[in-house]
């Protein structure tokens, strides 16, 4: 990468970086923007890359009580070295003051936090059984093939690590879309760009959508608790607002399935609440909520006795910790496991979402009995957990 195009790409994730802020906060988010840099312990370079002492000057320039603005271009002078920069970049901001003659001014404060990607951490845990990477991307602004480029690239940094099922010559994977803007789905175009997404994901190798539900977000799907096949027109604009349910002795092999989560309207205190899959710091699992997801039902028309849960969360995120790793998700997996899986009327299966859309499509080709078998059916593991 040479160091203008690496500039290019720092403004770009600048500008969208500050754009998604002004969408999530009330407070102001000024154009205006300093820099700073963190370099995580485990790392700041791609394997075997030394720390430079540009890099290291840069640092303690801004780290080391003194100097904690640094411009874009000095931030490319300290990270871009010899055609190589950190493997992995964050992006955390916030608003500061700063001295101005004699008054303040309210710049906002980028701060990247450089380390090897996550996604080679990532690697251990799934070669230890405990789950599989798929594709969640945030883009806007794009045309179908600016965003192919986009996506082969990080099939490409995926696969490096072992992740993403193969097929053929090709890589298999799922996706979830960020900001649930999936084919243009926002009411402004924004965070997407490309009506024609769904095709141009399944030509790049994607054989399932887990986007939805995204209510009360617009973007929300007409298709609601289904596991449905997108019809018609599947170039158009929100082309998975139409769609044929999966049932018993159909598949389609020229388009993604479209895998969507619980969606109802549920009782809480005097009134209702949207329950739709999310877990979050703010809303834990309970019993109850558990009870909902599994009330909605969704199955394969024909197979109702295989019921198919997705729900989400978004990110590690901290304030989200305690609601999945502490107690209030030890209490839902304990409801799962004291109520569903009692071995008569119910087997509790843990699933990846390779495996649930395995286990969907042979349901659909008229598997009965324990879907278990099932979850390597037609899209294998990734190389990693080999």
């Amino acid at each position: 990468m040479t160091a203008e195009e690496f500039a290019r790409r720092l403004h770009e994730a600048t500008v969208r970086a500050l754009a998604c802020a002004r969408e999530l906060v009330v407070n102001e988010v000024p154009d205006e923007h300093r820099f700073d840099i963190v370099i995580k312990p485990h790392g700041p370079w791609e394997e075997g890359a030394p720390v430079d002492p540009p890099l290291m000057e840069l640092w303690r320039r801004s780290r080391g009580g003194g100097v904690r603005e640094l411009t874009a271009s000095e931030v490319v002078a300290g990270l871009w070295h010899q055609g190589r920069v950190p493997e992995w970049i964050d992006i955390a901001l916030s608003a500061i003051e700063l001295p101005h003659d004699d008054r303040w001014r309210v710049v906002s404060f980028v701060e990247l936090r450089c380390s090897r990607s996550v996604v080679g951490d990532l690697a251990v845990l799934t070669k230890a059984g405990l789950g599989e990477v798929e594709v969640h991307l945030h883009h806007d602004g794009d045309t179908e093939a600016t965003l192919t480029a986009k996506l082969e690239d990080t099939l490409t940094k995926f696969a490096a690590h072992g992740h993403l099922s193969r097929r053929g010559a090709g890589y298999a994977w799922a996706f979830i879309h960020g900001n649930w803007s999936l084919a243009n789905g926002r009411p402004d175009r924004r965070w997407c760009g490309v009506d024609a997404e769904l095709p141009l994901l399944w030509r790049l190798g994607c054989y399932a959508d887990y986007t939805f539900p995204s209510a009360p977000d617009p973007c929300q799907s007409d298709m609601v608790n289904l596991l449905y096949w997108p019809t018609g027109d599947l170039a158009r604009r929100r082309s998975y607002d139409a769609g044929e349910p999966a049932r018993l002795g159909v598949a389609y092999d020229d388009r993604l399935l479209m895998i969507t989560g619980p969606l109802a309207l549920v009782k809480k205190g005097r009134g209702l609440r949207i329950e739709n899959g999310a877990l979050t710091g703010d809303d834990p699992p309970t019993a109850a909520r558990v009870d909902s997801w599994i009330a909605q039902g969704i199955h394969v028309a024909g197979r109702p006795d295989w019921v198919f849960v997705k729900v989400h969360t978004h990110g590690a995120l901290e304030k989200t910790a305690a609601s999945l790793l502490g107690a209030e998700g030890r209490a839902m997996h304990a409801h799962l496991t004291e109520r569903y899986n009692d071995g008569k009327r119910w087997k509790l299966h843990y699933v990846t979402a390779r495996e649930m859309y395995n286990v969907a499509r042979a349901a659909m080709d008229g598997k009965a009995g324990d879907p278990g078998p099932w979850r390597d059916y037609l899209v294998p593991p990734p190389p990693i957990a080999g």
